[in-house]
Parts: structure tokens; sequence; C-alpha cells
């Protein structure tokens, strides 16, 4: 495929770029562009975004956390939440995730899609007799050294490459390549990512998709839809709702958060699909994924008061958020050799049709007459270390 390169930006370097649009860059299709911009003021000052408007959304990419996504527009409709933190994207700068016990990760926290690793995904803690991790690992506040930016003259479609070390002297020293790929016309984001070992002895590592999404899709009525091989609540808290583990209620003051850790139902060639859509079933969201590469699913339900952070997350990864050391008891950690990679390719699709909603629902259906579930009623000890024995 012939390329039209944008720009090869590496640390050290300016970032002055211009705004790229059809009338400048050839083969991008009308009404499609790109515009690198420097946030000013508040939590945001200093902070590079990467507005990539595909004609069907706009999508902000955030270099400088993580190469994470923070929100998604389309003809007023908004795809995200409204979270606590204000006036977001937070520089990671402010960010100081020992806060509050290791919990300061949160006050970050606001992004439409964010991950969490790249050592340990859990909460905060310490294990292994080492020092101790803060919640959802670092990965999420660490800024792209190198961006790249393509588009495909043949078929327009817009390619965003970042990379992101995390690495410090006597740890862990791995590299995360994310590459998302935009259609023209399309809600949909392809997303790659690799992780690379860059030490000289072997390394476990964990990788969690955190998508989240509050309003309008998520509403009271609102379910996800998902082929479940086997699920477990992870607390005794998510152990209360289990009957409803997958319906929404309207914002709630004071909802304590509850939490469904799962195995999915996969095609012959291991592929698998959930769907979070709207009571009257005409908006969605899709995220499309490899048991290969990302063989556990958790939905994370937060549907407290509106100003307190009224959302659901659709987690894709490679273990479940517990404790390192139960998920490494549990086989659950991917080990990586000296120089070894490991490569994950997976969607996410904004559904605003219904004709498209009832497509994806007949998908999970196949899926999920290919068993039966298992539905464990309490923490399971296969799952979570939270059991109630």
């Amino acid at each position: 495929m012939e390329q039209s390169a944008l720009c090869h930006w590496e640390s050290g370097q300016g970032t002055e770029f211009p705004a790229w649009n059809s009338e400048t860059v050839p083969g991008l299709p009308a009404g499609c562009s790109l515009h690198l911009v420097h946030l000013q003021g508040g939590l945001s000052r200093g902070m590079r975004a990467l507005d990539i408007n595909t004609g069907a959304m706009v999508l902000r990419v955030l270099p400088d956390r993580g190469m994470g996504i923070w929100k998604a527009w389309h003809k007023g409709e908004f795809l995200g939440w409204e979270s606590p933190v204000r006036n977001g994207p937070v520089h990671p700068a402010l960010v100081n995730q020992e806060r509050r016990a290791g919990l300061g990760w949160l006050d970050g926290f606001d992004e439409l899609l964010c991950r969490c690793g790249l050592a340990s995904v859990g909460p905060p803690g310490k294990e292994e007799g080492q020092f101790p991790f803060t919640l959802h690992g670092r990965i999420a506040n660490l800024p792209a050294w190198a961006l790249e930016l393509q588009v495909n003259r043949t078929d327009g479609k817009i390619v965003v490459r970042g990379i992101v070390d995390e690495c410090s002297l006597f740890d862990h020293q791995f590299r995360l390549t994310t590459t998302y790929t935009l259609t023209p016309g399309s809600s949909r984001i392809d997303i790659s990512d690799q992780v690379q070992n860059l030490s000289a002895k072997t390394d476990q590592f964990q990788l969690l998709y955190h998508l989240n999404v509050g309003r309008p899709i998520l509403e009271n009525g609102a379910r996800v839809l998902a082929p479940v091989r086997e699920l477990s609540p992870q607390t005794p808290r998510a152990a209360d709702g289990i009957d409803s583990w997958n319906q929404y209620g309207a914002p709630q003051q004071g909802f304590a958060e509850q939490v469904y850790l799962m195995h999915l139902q996969g095609d012959s060639n291991r592929n698998t699909l959930a769907l979070l859509q709207s009571a009257d079933r005409k908006r969605g969201v899709a995220v499309r994924f490899s048991l290969d590469t990302l063989p556990c699913f958790t939905v994370w339900k937060n549907t407290g008061a509106v100003e307190e952070g009224y959302v659901t997350g659709l987690e894709p990864a490679t273990c479940f958020p517990n404790y390192r050391g139960f998920e490494r008891e549990s086989g659950r950690l991917r080990a990586l050799g000296p120089g070894e990679a490991w490569r994950s390719d997976w969607s996410v699709e904004w559904l605003r049709d219904q004709n498209q909603i009832q497509q994806t629902e007949a998908e999970i259906q196949v899926l999920a007459g290919r068993g039966n579930p298992i539905i464990h009623r309490t923490p399971h000890h296969q799952f979570t270390p939270q059991t109630m024995e």
C-alpha cells in the first residue's frame, strides 16, 4: 500500500505541524482531516492532542497519556463519559499515582479508552517483597516519545502510530507501540498494540484496555451483551447484583461499583465480541478481539450519580484486574523473553444505526449458542482472591 507519510516526530524535536486535509494530502477524502494541537490552560496545559476527522466522527488521541483516546464526537453526539475529573484531559505531570494510598491514578481518569499496565493492572499494594504497585500501573500516564502519521493513498485510511516506553533502572523495561487505523466514513477504530521486552532477562507483563462509556448510550435499561462461557463476580458487592449483571439502572447517588470477570465464547478462529447498547437499541459500542491474545473480559459497572461518574467499562485484557501475585499464581501473566514482543489486534466501533445493533446482537447470539454459560453466584477462586469463604 502506498503511504503518504505526513510526519515522523521524536523526543527533542518541535511539534509545530499543520492541519492536514484533502486539499493538502493525496488520497485523503473530502471531509477527513488531522490536526495536532497544543492544549492550553488548566489541567491540560502543555499536552498534545491529535484530532482525527474520519467524516463519521472526530476522535481525539492523547500521545502524552499513553496513546489513550479521550473522546469522540459526531453531529452533536458524544462518545465517552462525564468524569468527576473536570476540564480534562489531565497532563500526566499533575497525576501523583501514590496519592490516596496508591489511588492517585484516578486523578487523571477521564478517557474513553486508556490502558492499564504494563507491569500491573490491578489495585494498589505491595507484592512479591518488592516496591508497591499503584492502581492500574504507569502506562496511561507516560508520554509517547515517537509519533508517526500516515495516509494510504489507495483507500484513504489514516494510520497513527506512537511509541511509549515504561522503563526504569532495576525495574521493568517494556515498550508499547500503538497503531490506530481509521477508515474514512467509518466510526470504527482498529487498534494494534505491540508490547516488547527491552531487557536482557525474561519478564512478565499485563495489559487491560479500559473502554469507558457513559450517557447517552448508558442509561436506565441499557444492557451489555456478550457470549459468556464462564462468569464470576469479583467481590461480594458484585455478587449482590449477579442476577442483573448485564443490566443498567438510572444514575443512583452512592452506588458502589460492581465488577464482573468472564471468559467468552469465540468462533472457529477464536474471535469474539461484546456490545453495550442503549435501552432503545438504537445506539451502542461494540468491541471485537481475539481470545488468543486477550482471553479475559471484565465489565465494570459504576452507575452512581452523573456528578460522581455515571459510567461502565468494557475491558478486554490479558488478565483480570487483580493483584499481580494472584494473576501470576493463576497463570495469566504473559512472559516475554529478552527482545521478544507480543501483539494484539482488536477494534472499537461506535454504532448509531439500529440495523448495526441488530446484526451485532445476532453475531453474539450465534457465539452464545456454542455452549451453556457457567455463572458463579459468588466470587470464584479461579477468577478472584476476594472469595466469600
